[in-house]
């Protein structure tokens, strides 16, 4: 079998080529990437000791595409993934990757009738309508409260049923616009797909910044001892995200590689789940516990655009159909984090510091 990664330098795609590949020695893993992020070029040594092909390429140029030759398999993870991308500037950039790009990227799925994984994203869902979900303020944290107005916001988090309608961020947009075109390809063109919304996927590898990545670069300040800032919703720390391995990613693609079927047809909500969810303020806890190191953390009491009090992933319909759930807890995320950063710091200093 030839799987193709594309954004295979990347965080989520570099751990799926050197794993696929320690996992399925005898399959041909290539990884896919324009070495936009910073850091990115990092895995370039790995992938070269462990005999994976690496194709310097964008997925907005249909010729580079076409270099890869046949294969079989087409993991599209090159997204511009951050939240804020377009909100104050040009949001050319974001669409042509995250939607144009990614066409042509159904396009040589059609071509080399191979099978499509498509790594959709968690902030397809309404800004607005997550917002005024009911809350309550816990001592180091917001919960979502258990009476809910909103169908498909419970206290267990945000389920598929969620209404899609309302601004979301055009990086929000742009996954959720290939969703759809992924559809129109699978009815009309017979594409075998399997499109999943990934809540915040952390672990060792993620190049971490303030708009993307923010569970490295919480372990990475504390580690070198700088300061951070807890931006908004009055400046406490207490917004939360739940945490998902980037290991427990890969054991969900693989299953989807080797039985599409299960997925055809469906879109699932995927992420740590309540149970393995953090507030800013817990997180600094945990990285104080692990790193030895208290750090100067500043207030922001304003809060940014497109930015959510709480998201937390409602994973009960995919653990119901599929059998599929997170095994990592979120002391685990930030620990293999450490290790990580331990091992490769003097290369990781100049990019996370």
């Amino acid at each position: 079998m030839k799987i193709v990664i594309t954004g295979g330098a990347g965080f989520v795609g570099s751990t799926l080529c050197l794993q696929l590949k320690e996992n399925y020695p005898s399959y041909e893993i290539v990884a896919f990437d324009n070495l936009k992020r910073r850091g990115s070029e990092l895995n370039l040594t790995d992938f070269q000791k462990k005999g994976i092909p690496f194709f310097h390429g964008d997925i907005r140029n249909n010729e580079d595409l076409s270099s890869l030759g046949n294969f079989d398999v087409l993991i599209e993870a090159s997204a511009e993934p951050s939240v804020t991308a377009g909100l104050d500037s040009d949001p050319t950039y974001v669409i042509n990757n995250n939607l144009y790009g990614s066409i042509n990227c159904f396009n040589a799925c059609l071509k080399n009738k191979a099978k499509l994984i498509f790594l959709s994203t968690s902030r397809v869902y309404p800004i607005e309508i997550i917002e005024k979900a009911n809350f309550i303020e816990e001592p180091t944290r917001f919960s979502f409260d258990e009476n809910q107005t909103e169908l498909g916001i419970s206290k267990n988090g945000v389920s598929e049923k969620l209404s899609l309608n309302g601004a979301r961020s055009f990086y929000g947009t742009t996954k959720l616009s290939s969703e759809m075109f992924i559809q129109e390809y699978a009815a009309f063109y017979g594409l075998k797909a399997a499109i999943t919304r990934f809540g915040v996927i952390a672990g060792p590898r993620q190049m971490g910044k303030t708009d993307q990545g923010v569970v490295t670069l919480w372990m990475a300040k504390h580690y070198w001892n700088q300061s951070l800032k807890y931006i908004g919703y009055g400046g406490t720390g207490k917004q939360v995200r739940d945490l998902l391995h980037v290991d427990d990613v890969v054991s969900l693609i693989d299953l989807q590689i080797h039985q599409i079927e299960k997925f055809q047809g469906k879109i699932y909500n995927v992420g740590g789940g309540a149970e393995n969810s953090a507030s800013l303020f817990e997180m600094t806890s945990i990285c104080e516990k692990i790193t030895g190191n208290k750090i100067q953390i500043d207030s922001e009491v304003e809060t940014r655009a497109a930015d959510l009090r709480i998201y937390i992933t409602d994973n009960s319909l995919i653990e119901k159909e599929i059998g599929w759930k997170p095994t990592k807890s979120v002391e685990q995320i930030f620990t293999d984090i450490y290790h990580w950063i331990k091992e490769n710091e003097n290369q990781l200093e100049s990019i996370l510091k």
